[in-house]
């Protein structure tokens, strides 16, 4: 869901489901199917590979999922604690969790990488929280293109002509990161996760300097 976003935040959010997409890749080329950002997949998985007795199958999506949702509660918690520097705050997480996995699989067993990546992306979703729920859906791609469809169907019935464009780019941003993520994957493996700790850590950067100037230009209360 995207609600009232500024320019600089659309641009944010596409950013930041590109950097889903292409963990996402990694994620599933290294567990042969399974995701680490797109639960609906791995719930699917699970329940027809309980139903079908593959109980690997069944318990490997119950573990990512269960990862998943613990990042989102790391991330909230976390947000919660700092408050208006929720959105470095939050990306630091993601970025020293992106660098145990990539660490992990240099030296550690792949359940570890797994595991990170799961967390990373769980927390990645909380960026954007407002009262309690996210504002814009980062990796439920699902949502996204339903909103998609119904902001179209707006258009051509003489509602705004272009918002749904930015639904466009959420899907589209995620979908170049597969993409991105895949084929780095094929050239240096995990390895290639260093790229999304370089991103993660930028867009840390540039969420502490937009709040740093926000502060700046709030003007002061004299005497």
């Amino acid at each position: 869901m995207v609600v009232d976003v500024g320019r600089r935040t659309f641009v944010y959010a596409v950013l930041l489901a590109a950097l889903a997409g292409y963990v996402d890749a990694m994620g599933y080329i290294t567990l042969g199917g399974f995701f680490v950002s797109f639960m609906s997949g791995n719930s699917t998985r699970m329940a027809v590979g309980a139903v079908d007795g593959h109980w690997h199958v069944a318990a490997v999506g119950a573990a990512v999922i269960g990862l998943f949702v613990l990042g989102v509660v790391l991330g909230s918690v976390l947000g919660r604690i700092v408050h208006a520097r929720r959105r470095s705050v939050v990306m630091c997480l993601v970025a020293g969790l992106l660098v145990a996995a990539v660490t992990a699989s240099a030296i550690g067993p792949r359940q570890v990488v797994i595991a990170a990546l799961a967390l990373a992306m769980g927390a990645e979703n909380t960026v954007f929280e407002r009262t309690g729920e996210s504002s814009i859906s980062l990796t439920y791609m699902t949502g996204t293109l339903v909103k998609l469809g119904q902001r179209i169907a707006a258009a051509l019935t003489g509602g705004p002509r272009w918002e749904w464009v930015r639904f466009a780019g959420l899907w589209l941003g995620l979908v170049l990161g597969v993409a991105a993520g895949a084929a780095v994957h094929r050239g240096v493996g995990l390895a290639g996760l260093w790229a999304a700790v370089a991103l993660a850590l930028l867009l840390a950067v540039l969420f502490a300097r937009d709040r740093l100037s926000a502060a700046r230009d709030i003007p002061s209360i004299g005497p």
